[in-house]
């Protein structure tokens, strides 16, 4: 087996060769992530200017087995990250032929991390369990070989809780009496003005998570260019803002699982747009993200966030939620999940999928 550089629309070609290959006969896979990936591996003009990607195919003979690219990010400067892998089945000790390729192409990085795909914001995590089933819109999906190709690098484990909307309410709404902070406003998102208010999600972003792993501080053109294939399917609600005396303090942000409008391997697209906004709904929803800058962490703004769009997520029919994605390394932020169930509904929620990023010394 050999490794080879492919560039422009023969890596594009290549890279779908072995996708296809990979999940021809999987009917949990959905591609709703290709947008995404474009726009890391060359489509972003401004992830460009701070990051070098490198795409690599593995042949056996004629034949494209795998796939990956190398992602160097001066934000993150230590690191090279393996990308976007793809590969079939039982090809033997792959990093052992990525490796030299990391080191002449990146020798000044002194980490290697797979399993992160160019940011924490375009995705993150190999599949651990729960293969027979189809991901929530947002998070991957691969099949249950793909760790033991890493199998000789240190695990970092996230998770993710699924709960009923009914629990769910319950607990957003057993909030309803915390104490008022004085100046605290909250509001939906405006779509006519989705420049600005992403720029208001980035400076959020990069306040809350500086101390978040694998964290790398984002522009606002990045963002706004993640958010724009999907602004068809967005409503103001999906996307909730606090602000203390006029100043931004937090956010929180949901979406339909929109991979249950999707039955193939084909990204997300005009006929899913029209599906769901004639009134094809899926019954779960993402709970993807929230974040609140340090000097009101652990206060009420959290549950403000959550009870914001309750209304409007239960009047949509939502049945579940699934949410979270937190490292195992951090602990408290686990303890503080558990101790909410906890306090508000006297019950503990387990974790539901279970993810893996994989990181090694160079």
């Amino acid at each position: 087996m050999k490794i080879e550089i492919v560039e422009g629309k023969e890596a594009a070609k290549l890279f779908d060769k072995v996708s296809t290959a990979v999940y021809a006969e999987n009917k949990f896979f959905r591609g709703t992530d290709k947008s995404v990936e474009d726009l890391v591996l060359g489509g972003s003009k401004t992830y460009a200017q701070h990051a070098k990607v490198k795409q690599f195919v593995l042949f056996d003979r004629n034949d494209a087995v795998a796939r990956f690219a190398l992602i160097h990010d001066t934000k993150l400067p230590d690191y090279v990250q393996i990308a976007y892998f793809e590969a079939t089945k039982g090809l033997g000790n792959i990093y052992k032929l990525i490796e030299p390729e990391i080191r002449k192409y990146f020798p000044q990085c002194n980490k290697v991390v797979a399993g992160l795909n160019g940011h924490l914001n375009y995705g993150a995590g190999i599949l651990l369990n729960r293969f027979d089933e189809t991901p929530v819109f947002g998070l991957p999906y691969q099949p249950e070989y793909y760790a033991d190709y890493f199998a000789e690098f240190q695990l970092k484990r996230m998770f993710t809780f699924r709960i009923d909307m009914e629990i769910y309410a319950a607990w957003a709404n057993s909030f309803r009496h915390q104490r008022e902070i004085p100046g605290l406003k909250l509001r939906f998102m405006d779509k006519k003005n989705i420049k600005k208010e992403s720029a208001i999600y980035t400076y959020l972003n990069n306040k809350a998570f500086t101390k978040h792993p694998y964290w790398a501080d984002r522009e606002a053109d990045e963002d706004i260019e993640l958010f724009y294939p999907f602004r068809h399917l967005l409503d103001n609600e999906n996307l909730v803002f606090a602000e203390v005396n006029g100043e931004p303090v937090g956010f929180f942000l949901w979406y339909p699982d929109f991979n249950q409008l999707v039955n193939s391997q084909r990204d997300l697209n005009l006929i899913h747009v029209l599906k769901f906004r004639t009134g094809i709904r899926p019954d779960t929803f993402r709970f993807t993200e929230i974040g609140i800058v340090p000097e009101y962490q652990r206060s009420p703004v959290a549950f403000a966030l959550i009870q914001k769009p309750l209304p409007y997520i239960m009047a949509k029919g939502y049945k579940f939620c699934e949410g979270g994605f937190i490292f195992e390394e951090n602990k408290a932020s686990i303890a503080f999940t558990k101790g909410l169930f906890k306090r508000s509904l006297g019950t503990n929620p387990d974790f539901y999928r279970e993810y893996g990023v994989f990181e090694k010394s160079l």
